[in-house]
Order: structure tokens, then sequence, then C-alpha cells
């Protein structure tokens, strides 16, 4: 007993000294002094202390900006810290489907890459102690730590860290939440609370397996993307800017919001459906441009309807008619109201959207057109390099009608498919229209009501475009006859114009004939 209390009164001795000395070097050391010091007990701990640390602190800058690699770090580490750490925080983070865990304060996990073992820990830096202030205390800061080998530095500082990056970055885009944008007028981009787009959170449940189209062509698109996906260093190499247009043609009704939505889906990207009309010149369209992110879409619906962007090249042939209604005061004073409520957007200024050097930013884009009518499109605006890839979305055949057969009334197949195959070859029917006739209407409807309504609504469908193919050809040949009697009207008026030219030149001739006998007559008598 009486070792063991000499030991507790030489272990309070040694403290007692060590905290004397400790107080006489922080008070009586000079500043810079402690510095060399420090400096020189580093480099003593580096010949006996063979790894190495590199610190991530969870703010940078002045402080109010989170660090992307520390949200990087925590993103990549959430797996491991659910496995190892003993001691969990579960933060919520902004824009996220789900829960993120990750290390405690004084934790410590492993990982492991190409063979090598690493440690990551976390840390809490706490703040110096405040008197009294109206100031709120400032809150702790917290780190990672990584600490390896000084063997492996290469290894670790070249490769490692940029592929924690690249996964803390892929598993982020993986659990957000996916955004659709729209593009605000200009009048509300500045200010306190400025926003060139407002977003909701993107819930279209459409995807490729919903999708009315036939497999073959749907999985052509599929793997289009995929390839795109992975093709970052591709594009690099090549000199592109990594992104790909995408111009979707076809009837209305033809499935072609339905696809941007299952592309959507499918490649985890946001949405931005911009609104041209909305849009006031070029130099606002490069700035919606520039507040994009990566990993999105950027939609123009019914292009051809957006702006009058076909016809800008047409415009010099018009000028001399618009010269006449200029003398025209109230078609002036409405043309003139008309240029200020359109939008000043030109073709031009569209094009350097899609591939101008501004079209580089962010990386990671599809860019997406949808028209009615691609016919009436500038060839300039949908050639390769703009609109990479075009994909029609036309009517109903037998095996688009079959997807939406398994999804509305979950069968693959019935003893009036047949009937229905041979209709669809003959019949242009949407996939819109035909969903609608596959759709229950009351419960207790099974496939069999559902496929008869289909059945006579192809029927409908096909009488109708009997009755419109008559009704064209009727009125083409009311136009023919019109424009035939026309041509004959003027044939006859020309070949008038052209018998009283003859009488009039015959009279002439004969009044000349005349004058000159009466002439000679006197002569004789004179």
């Amino acid at each position: 007993m009486m070792a063991m209390g000499e030991m507790w009164a030489s272990l309070g001795s040694a403290m007692a000294s060590i905290m004397f000395v400790w107080t006489m070097y922080q008070n009586y050391f000079p500043y810079e002094l402690r510095v060399q010091i420090r400096r020189f007990g580093e480099k003593l701990r580096s010949f006996v202390y063979p790894y190495i640390q590199i610190i991530f602190p969870e703010y940078q800058g002045d402080g109010f900006e989170r660090s992307r690699a520390f949200v990087a770090i925590e993103r990549y580490l959430d797996k491991n810290s659910t496995k190892q750490a003993k001691r969990l925080r579960a933060n919520v983070i902004q824009d996220c489907e789900q829960i993120v865990l990750s290390m405690q304060e004084a934790e410590e996990v492993t990982d492991e890459y190409e063979r090598i073992k690493l440690w990551w820990s976390s840390s809490k830096h706490a703040p110096p102690t405040q008197s009294f202030s109206i100031y709120p205390r400032e809150e702790a800061k917290r780190y990672f730590t990584l600490t390896f080998h000084k063997k492996h530095r290469e290894i670790i500082t070249k490769m490692y860290l940029k592929h924690v990056l690249d996964q803390g970055k892929a598993i982020t885009v993986s659990q957000r939440q996916r955004k659709l944008y729209t593009n605000n007028k200009s009048e509300g981009w500045y200010g306190y609370r400025r926003t060139m787009w407002s977003s909701v959170v993107f819930e279209h449940p459409s995807t490729f397996d919903t999708l009315a189209m036939e497999p073959k062509k749907k999985q052509e698109i599929i793997d289009d993307l995929i390839t795109f996906s992975k093709s970052k260093d591709y594009y690099a190499k090549i000199g592109k800017a990594w992104k790909r247009g995408y111009l979707l043609y076809g009837p209305p009704g033809t499935g072609k919001s339905s696809m941007i939505a299952a592309m959507a889906t499918f490649m985890k990207y946001d949405v931005y459906d911009l609104e041209l009309t909305s849009v006031k010149d070029n130099t606002e369209l490069r700035k919606l441009l520039i507040d994009t992110s990566g990993k999105a879409i950027i939609v123009i619906e019914d292009i051809d309807c957006s702006l009058d962007l076909t016809g800008q090249r047409e415009k010099k042939k018009e000028k001399n008619e618009d010269e006449k209604d200029e003398n025209d005061p109230v078609k002036k004073k409405m043309k003139n109201m008309e240029e200020k409520k359109s939008s000043q957007v030109t073709l031009s200024g569209l094009l350097n959207f899609i591939d101008g050097l501004w079209s580089a930013l962010g990386g990671e884009k599809l860019i997406v057109f949808t028209t009615n009518f691609v016919e009436k499109l500038d060839p300039a605006l949908i050639r390769r390099g703009r609109m990479d890839k075009h994909i029609e979305l036309s009517y109903c055949r037998f095996e688009a009608f079959k997807v939406l057969a398994k999804n509305y009334l979950d069968i693959e197949s019935h003893n009036l498919f047949s009937e229905i195959e041979h209709m669809l070859e003959e019949t242009n029917v949407t996939p819109a229209d035909v969903a609608e006739n596959l759709m229950p209407k009351a419960a207790g409807e099974g496939a069999d009501i559902c496929l008869e309504r289909l059945i006579k609504a192809i029927e409908q469908a096909k009488e109708d475009a009997r009755l419109k193919a008559e009704e064209e050809a009727k009125l083409k040949a009311e136009e023919e006859e019109r424009l035939r009697a026309e041509k004959e009207e003027k044939e006859k008026q020309k070949e008038g114009d052209s018998e009283v030219k003859s009488s009039e030149e015959t009279l002439t001739k004969g009044v000349k004939e005349n004058g000159e006998e009466v002439k000679e007559k006197g002569k004789v008598a004179s």
C-alpha cells in the first residue's frame, strides 16, 4: 500500500511539474520561437513516424460555403461508416432522397485501395472560449483526416483521392432528388432572392419499360445514352463538348414528352424546360444556359411553334410588302405592338446556344428538341453536330401495342391480338389514342371489353381517315377544276385580245389605203 501511495505521489508531482513547465512555455516563450520549436519537433517526429496525414475541412474560403471535397468524402465513407463506426451522425441533406450517415467525432474507419490500407477519422475543432457577447457563439468545425504510409504518397495523391471524389459525386447524383426547371421572365432575375429558374421535384413515372415503342428501336436509344454517359474522356480526346443533341419528331400523341421523361429517369438527370417565348433576346438565352448544371436535359418542346425561327431567312423577301403597310397608321401601330411583345431570340442565337463556345459549360448535357413538323425547321438547326440523333416517333404499330397491353391490361396475348395487328397495319392511330381505349373506364372492365373498345376506335379512325381522304380529294379536284377554268378563261381572253388587235390593224390599214386613194384622185383632178 505504501508503494502504491508513493507511486501516485510521484505521478502527481510529475504532472504538476509538466503543467508548470507548459505554463512557463506558453507565457514566456515568444510566439516565433514556439513556432520554430514546433517545426523542429515535427521534423524529429517524421523520422520515427512513417505516416502522412491529409486534412479535409468541412468549410472553405470565408467559412460560409461547405467544401465540395468534404461532402464527396462524406458520401463515399457512408458505406464504410455504416459497417464499422459505432457512433454515427444522421444528416438530411437538401435535395437528397435518403438519410446520410457519417462518422461521429473521434471515430475511425479503414479503407483499402489497390491493396493499400488507409484510415479515415472524423474530428472537430472547437472554437476558443468567448466571453459574454451579443453575437452567437461560433460552431465547432468538423474535418476528416486521411492517414496512410508515406511510401504510397504517389498513388494516394494522384489516384486514390480522385477515385474518392468521383465515387462520392456519383453517389450524390444517384441519391439526389431530380428537379424539373422552367425559366422565369427576366424581371425576376435580380434582387436578393434572384433566380433564373424555378423548380419542382421531378416525379414523372415514365420509363423505357412503359414507353410504347418497338423494342429494337428502344434498345438502340438506351445503348446510345449509356455510351454518351461513359464518354467523357472520348469527347475530350476528339475536342468536342460533352453534350449530345436529340431531335424527337412525329405526329401529336406519339410519346415525345414521355420519351424525354424516360430519358431523364434512366440517366438520373435534371430537366430544364426552356420556354423560348419568355426569353427577350440572345443575351438572356446565353445567361440561362450558364445557369444550368451538368447531368441535365435541356428541352425545347414544339420548337417549330416556339418562335418564328424557320422563316427568318425569308423575311427579306417580304420587305417590299411591309413597306406598303407602313402608310397605313392602324397596321403600323399593330405591327409595333407585336414587335414589342415578341421575343428577339434569333436563329443565330439559338445555334450558338446549341453548339457555340458557351455550350461546353457544365458538361454532360443532353439537348432535346421536339416538333410535329420537322420539314418546317431550318436545316442548319437540325444538322448532325447540333441534333446528333434524329428519332421519329410515329403511329402505333403492333410491337408498341403489345407494350401498352402489358402496361394497361397486364396481358401478353389474347385472341383479339391478330385482328388488332392487322388493323394497326392499315390504320394510323397514335399511342395516346390506343392507351386511352385500353384504360378501364369502370370497375369490372376486363381485357375483353377494353380490346373490343379499341377495335371500334380503330374502325372509326379508319372511317374518319377515309372521309378525310375523300374530302381532300374533292377539294383537290375542285381546285384543279378552278385552275383549269381560270386557264381557259385566260386563253379565251388572250384569243379575244388577239382578234381585237387584228381588227384594229385591218381597220387602220383600210383607212390608210382610202386616204392614199383620195390623195391620188386629188392629184389627178388638179
